[in-house]
């Protein structure tokens, strides 16, 4: 068997091709053991003390290191737990696990089908050649709703010049897990740390391929999500407590917790749902 492998826009992440089918069709993305449980592939894969996650492709696997730990050293292993994975025989997922749109907003119209056929054609092969994926959630009020999985959240602003450059009616991208209903971001204190995200911190963490987006401000807490580069990276811990908090706290001094909306550690944080493999619904 001979394994292949690609380099991808992110240091971290490497591409391992088997030759072989992986998912098949659609994708699925595990930012920590826990989230595993019910793929034979990313637990064995997991077991390797540098794999920060695993994204499995329809004929690729795409892993993502943690960040003080050089490729020469955790490659032997990838390319070894691979190997012995596929010679065994053993199923990538106990049942099917592919990430799939939930349903779509707003009117299935010709330019709905346009967006569609753009993403499907163009946009998600890019996506996954970077190691991640983007499904389609619909199209509203000049806004397309996608939903960015693995590394393909590094790619939004080129997601989204390619989108409104064929399609002019476009006048935005987003995650559709952002457009939930949320007051906490129409108060002051909110559109204040939206307005430091935007400003300060995206820019440093887009240089890494991450982006850290604002879920919901209630009373004295910040819940944030990690996303691209960002998302099941070794330091990002560190880049939460001693970086984001500190700067939302100095902004807002009533705040007392900045939360992680993916990070099973967060305590009391309700957007966490440990039943779920640690998977934000949002």
């Amino acid at each position: 068997m001979f394994i292949q492998t690609e380099a991808t826009e992110q240091p971290q992440s490497l591409k391992f091709l088997p030759g072989l089918s992986v998912m098949g069709s659609g994708t699925a993305d595990y930012p920590d053991a826990q989230s595993a449980k019910r793929s034979p592939l990313a637990q064995r894969l997991f077991e390797i003390n540098s794999v920060a996650r695993v994204f499995l492709g329809p004929d690729y696997i795409t892993i993502t290191r943690v960040p003080d730990v050089a490729w020469h050293v955790v490659k032997p292993a990838v390319l070894g737990a691979i190997m012995e994975h596929f010679v065994a025989g053993e199923p990538i997922v106990l049942e099917k696990e592919v990430d799939e749109p939930t349903g779509e907003i707003g009117q299935d119209n010709g330019v709905a089908n346009e967006i569609r056929e753009l993403i499907e054609t163009r946009i998600r092969p890019t996506a996954q050649d970077a190691g991640g994926d983007v499904a389609f959630h619909g199209f509203e009020n000049g806004e397309v709703l996608l939903e960015f999985q693995g590394a393909a959240f590094s790619l939004k602003d080129r997601i989204e010049n390619m989108l409104r450059h064929y399609v002019p009616e476009i006048e935005a991208v987003r995650d559709y897990r952002d457009v939930m209903p949320k007051p906490g971001l129409d108060t002051p204190d909110g559109e204040a740390i939206q307005r430091l995200l935007d400003e300060r911190i995206n820019p440093a963490v887009a240089a890494h391929g991450g982006h850290i987006s604002l879920v919901d401000v209630q009373d004295d807490t910040v819940y944030i999500r990690l996303e691209g580069g960002c998302q099941g990276c070794g330091m990002a811990d560190v880049t939460l407590k001693q970086g984001v908090e500190t700067e939302i706290k100095r902004l807002v001094p009533k705040i007392a917790s900045v939360l992680d909306a993916t990070d099973h550690a967060g305590g009391t944080n309700p957007y966490y749902q440990p039943d779920k493999g640690g998977a934000s619904p949002f």
